[in-house]
């Protein structure tokens, strides 16, 4: 009776540990994931997922859809306290030296547990060279991307050609233009076949769980027209699509560009662009897009875009991102003492109106509120977006501060002073064919031969005035010269005048 009792003691003490195990499993478990809450946003495997996606396939299942598995037991959900900047178990922090500080410190510190199913997935890699603004890669399934070298590995491709296994991309918006191109860092794809034991590809050290995204800030990325035109539309046209749950990788890194477009970066993405020329880790994702997509000049064609994205609603990302009040220009009484307010970008160095004050003047006596915005202002994002955008119409010589229009509210007017010397159709083709799709008005005032300082640089009866086409056949470098570079403009006030009246009936009623 007494052994029975001692067995019943013991048994019943047993089952009361076998019910604490969960508890402790639990406790045990939060105890290790604790420090990781504030990581970099990139995870890594743990042996748990790993065990999880090996469970998945041998039961048949595609190994990228147990990704989402992984998550569930990896992750914890989002937190508000992280300005909605928490993904998983990642605060996106917006200092990249402290998530650089942050990935160091939970580097694996097994490598194997990253790589432990990867060889398990098939890839796909497709590439589009028939666009004539860019050359794109889209791939996924096994993808170790490693930026020092330059080089995306596509592991087990189902597409594989041999002639094929080695492609090249450089990622920038201007493939016409070959002198450009070869100032673009390339990209090199290399893809092996399912099962092949020819390529051993690096193993992977980052593992992201977001696809990615790898463009160029170099070439004209210090002029504003080109960095919008050349590089925020299509971030906007490949990356938008993800909600900001995409890593940005940026070969021929600008610090500078970076720092200047950090709001639309951050809209764009949660996560810090990658510095991918001096990134020395072995990153892993699921998905990847080397160079991007892109349509047109500063605009987007909603036939060619997967998501049908058009360049209104460009504008309105634009609007929301820089927190702007006006989406609608609406007509102006004149009789209610109110006053259509109007931008004027200013120039100083070349294609300045010398007569700047004389053309405020008049546009103030037709009933304009004009502010002047110089180059200071321009090179401040943040302000000119405001200014620009409590405008009803904004004024300037061709050159890159006329961009701005993208701020203007919709039905806005933009009015673009074209400078002497056959510029009537690059001027248009710049900042006329765009307005039609932002929901604009366009108004061009084209300067005359007795409106530029060039009449004091040549006589009359130079090519520069007898055939200015003759000066655009020499090739781009003379046209910059000659008629970008080398002239300002004297408005003829009267003619000039009689334009912004025009400008100013049609956006006020009686």
């Amino acid at each position: 009776m007494k052994g029975r009792l001692e067995c019943r003691k013991y048994g019943s003490r047993a089952a009361a540990l076998w019910l604490m195990l969960p508890l402790l499993v639990l406790v045990v478990l939060k105890i290790d994931f604790l420090p990781q809450v504030a990581r970099f946003s990139e995870t890594r495997f743990t042996k748990v997922a790993d065990e999880m996606v090996h469970k998945v396939s041998s039961l048949g299942l595609d190994v990228a859809k147990s990704e989402a598995a992984e998550d569930s037991i990896v992750r914890p959900p989002p937190s508000a306290a992280s300005r909605g900047e928490i993904t998983g178990n990642v605060v996106a922090s917006k200092d990249p030296n402290q998530q650089n500080q942050v990935l160091r410190a939970n580097r694996p510190k097994d490598s194997s547990l990253i790589n432990s199913h990867m060889a398990t997935r098939i890839s796909k890699l497709t590439c589009n060279f028939s666009n004539y603004h860019t050359n794109t890669c889209t791939m996924e399934g096994d993808l170790r991307i490693h930026g020092k070298s330059a080089t995306v590995y596509v592991v087990s491709a189902s597409t594989f050609r041999p002639e094929n296994s080695t492609i090249k991309v450089r990622p920038y918006a201007r493939k016409w233009e070959k002198e450009t191109m070869s100032k673009i860092r390339e990209v090199t794809m290399r893809s092996s076949p399912p099962a092949a034991n020819t390529i051993v590809p690096p193993q992977c050290t980052v593992r992201h769980y977001v696809p990615a995204v790898v463009f160029s800030t170099g070439a004209y990325s210090t002029n504003y027209f080109h960095s919008m035109s050349d590089i925020i539309v299509p971030l906007y046209i490949t990356a938008r699509e993800y909600n900001g749950r995409v890593q940005l990788l940026a070969t021929d890194y600008d610090s500078k560009w970076v720092a200047k477009y950090r709001p639309i970066l951050a809209a764009l993405s949660i996560y810090p662009v990658i510095d991918f020329d001096a990134d020395t880790a072995v990153r892993c994702f699921p998905s990847a897009h080397v160079g991007l997509e892109s349509h047109k000049i500063l605009g987007i064609d909603p036939g060619l875009s997967r998501n049908g994205y058009t360049t209104m609603g460009f504008r309105d990302f634009l609007r929301w991102t820089y927190s702007l009040q006006r989406s609608w220009a609406t007509p102006i009484s004149r009789s209610s003492g109110q006053k259509p307010r109007l931008v004027m970008v200013l120039r100083r160095h070349s294609r300045a109106l010398t007569n700047e004050a004389d053309a405020i003047a008049s546009m103030t006596d037709l009933g304009f509120d004009v502010v002047a915005a110089g180059p200071e202002d321009v090179r401040d994002m943040d302000r000119i977006a405001g200014v620009v955008n409590s405008c009803d119409v904004m004024v300037g010589v061709h050159g890159a501060g006329l961009t701005n229009m993208v701020f203007l509210p919709h039905n806005g007017t933009i009015v673009q002073i074209i400078p002497w010397g056959g510029m009537k159709w690059p001027c248009w083709y710049d900042f006329g064919q765009p307005v039609p799709d932002m929901g604009l008005r366009y108004v061009e005032y084209e300067a005359i031969a007795d409106e530029t300082t060039l009449k004091h640089k040549y006589p009359r009866d130079h090519p520069v005035f007898t055939d200015p086409m003759s000066i655009h056949r020499k090739g781009f470098r003379d046209v910059w010269k000659t008629f970008l570079d080398g002239q300002n403009v004297t408005l003829d006030i009267d003619r000039f005048r009689g334009v912004m009246q025009q400008v100013y009936l049609s956006i006020t009623t009686e």
